[in-house]
């Protein structure tokens, strides 16, 4: 199992290449950056900080979309930051949440993202791509460019399955993972394609404390965050027969979401959270707590467990993992 952490691109930018060294030296092997344009600073030029002061870490967004940057724009700069890194570049993307609608727009289609994905990975690759009306060709891009597709929904599952290297899912309960692998795999099957070759990625805050009452806390964002997921998928499944129970029940008592806060420690949005919740869709608690919920992620074909940096206890947690926790994984 291979560990990354994505960070909020919160001002100093020093901040975010110290957190991204100090994971390194512990052993994470991806880092990763929010991208969200308004709410945050721009990721590509941190991204660039980090790629120049990292020597090994694998780096990109987490996630992008197809309608913030144009599609071309967003396969240029990869492949630029595939030169500077020197080829050690991936790309989460999926619909667009935060970044779309802070703007006023809605998440684009799944079928727009498809053809997203296949025009940003074969342009940054350095093969030419029918582009609109023309054909396409980066020049100077070469290497490789894993992408990795966020979801939830059978669609969007199936669509990760179809055209990504590997796919992302922002929880660590691992019956949702396991519910959401089955989903990915059988369409990449049915895709023809090698099921046993797409990466999973498993996205959550990770809390490493014997406080649990703090930690809860620091992390109740999370399962609010998810519930704007959620919400979309009531509307176009049916809970309990096209999608989980699990996934749905706890948003019953969700009373509206604050963009303003998204990601935010002791946002108000998220008091409808439980500690339940909290605890089955993140990491909590002393290091073997840790342990024991990532070896069962790992027996699922869980390949990376990355951490949603966003508390207080971001550098004690880094070395939790980095002097017990990641040892013991890869042990």
């Amino acid at each position: 199992m291979e560990f990354g952490i994505t960070l909020q691109p919160d001002p100093p930018p020093s901040a975010i290449v110290a957190l991204a060294k100090r994971a390194e030296a512990n052993g994470f092997t991806y880092g990763w950056l929010f991208d969200s344009h308004i709410l945050w600073q721009e990721c590509y030029p941190l991204l660039t900080m980090m790629a120049l002061a990292t020597t090994k870490m694998k780096l990109g967004p987490c996630v992008t979309n197809p309608g913030t940057r144009d599609w071309t724009v967003t396969a240029s700069v990869l492949a630029t930051l595939n030169h500077i890194s020197l080829g050690r570049m991936v790309c989460g993307i999926g619909r667009g949440d935060s970044a779309r609608r802070v703007l006023g727009k809605t998440p684009m289609t799944l079928e727009t993202l498809e053809k997203a994905v296949h025009v940003i990975k074969n342009l940054a690759e350095g093969r030419a791509v029918r582009y609109g009306e023309k054909e396409l060709k980066i020049p100077w891009a070469k290497g490789e460019l894993p992408i990795y597709v966020a979801g939830y929904g059978p669609k969007a599952l199936a669509s990760a399955g179809k055209v990504g290297d590997g796919f992302i899912l922002q929880l660590a309960d691992p019956y949702l993972v396991k519910w959401s692998r089955d989903r990915v795999r059988a369409a990449a099957k049915e895709a023809g394609r090698d099921p046993d070759k797409i990466k999973v990625c498993v996205a959550a805050p990770a809390y490493v404390s014997s406080d649990l009452a703090h930690a809860r806390e620091q992390i109740r964002w999370f399962p609010a965050m998810v519930s704007n997921h959620v919400m979309d998928l009531i509307s176009r499944y049916k809970p309990g027969k096209d999608i989980p129970q699990e996934l749905t029940d706890y948003v019953k008592s969700r009373m509206g979401y604050d963009y303003a806060e998204h990601g935010r420690t002791g946002a108000r949005h998220a008091a409808f959270v439980s500690d339940e919740i909290v605890d089955r869709f993140c990491l909590v608690g002393t290091e073997e707590q840790h342990i024991e919920k990532l070896r069962e992620l790992k027996r699922l074909g869980v390949d990376q467990f990355n951490i949603y940096l966003m508390h207080d206890n971001k550098e004690r947690t880094l070395d939790a993992y980095g002097d017990k926790i990641i040892p013991a994984l890869r042990g």
